[in-house]
């Protein structure tokens, strides 16, 4: 009994040791793993930035577009409601 007293705690602290060892390991393995997706991730918003100017001019030209089918709609629109507008006021002279 006395010798499991003796030699219990020394292999407890010779376990712990090599426990703090290999989890000092994995974590300098953890930092060098996200310093490269640190560089990846930096890399990808490079590239999603210089594409952002392309999808700037396409949303600049739809905008413009929009506007003129609008004013093209609202053109027709006015048009249409003058002729049948006229017919109405014909129609009021003469019942009235």
């Amino acid at each position: 009994m006395d010798v499991l007293n003796a030699i219990l705690p020394v292999l407890l602290y010779i376990f712990g040791i090599i426990l703090l060892i290999v989890l000092i390991i994995l974590g300098i393995r953890m930092i060098q793993v996200l310093d490269k997706v640190d560089r990846i991730v930096d890399n990808i918003e490079d590239k999603v930035n210089s594409v952002n100017g392309f999808f700037q001019i396409l949303d600049k030209t739809g905008y413009g577009i929009s506007i003129i089918g609008d004013k093209i709609i609202n053109l027709f629109s006015s048009i249409i409601s003058k002729i049948f507008n006229k017919n109405k006021e014909n129609e009021e002279d003469l019942y009235g």
